[in-house]
């Protein structure tokens, strides 16, 4: 009982400092992760290949990892240290979009960040 209330303790603990970036942002890292599940596309991770679903769920670990560090503060936090790169490799991470030529994540991210703000950024 003691073990359990102690690990109970220590887990309330490690997430109580994580935040949220502000909502708006948070939405948009929502969007995103919505727009690359739909896309269709491919997303190469240090040399393989991967389908959008699973591309996602390995940035959704990685977000949720930055979010208890809590250094996500907005959309371009996330795009810059969540889906640019391998933080183990650091190789950049690339998008292929059916029969087009292979992009970088940052480009497609920011691409599509550009897309849900209404090609508001130049």
């Amino acid at each position: 009982m003691k073990a359990a209330l102690l690990a109970a303790t220590l887990l309330m603990a490690s997430t109580a400092g994580a935040q949220t970036p502000a909502p708006a942002a948070d939405q948009e890292i929502r969007q995103l992760f919505t727009a690359l599940e739909q896309s269709g596309c491919t997303f190469s991770r240090n040399g393989t290949w991967y389908s959008a679903a699973q591309a996602s769920e390995h940035l959704q670990r990685k977000y949720d990892y930055l979010l208890k560090k809590d250094l996500v503060r907005s959309t371009e936090s996330f795009i810059k240290l969540a889906a640019t790169q391998s933080s183990v490799s650091g190789q950049p991470y690339q998008v292929r979009c059916g029969t087009a030529p292979a992009v970088s994540s940052q480009a497609w991210f920011s691409g599509q960040l550009d897309a849900l703000r209404g090609g508001s950024r130049r």
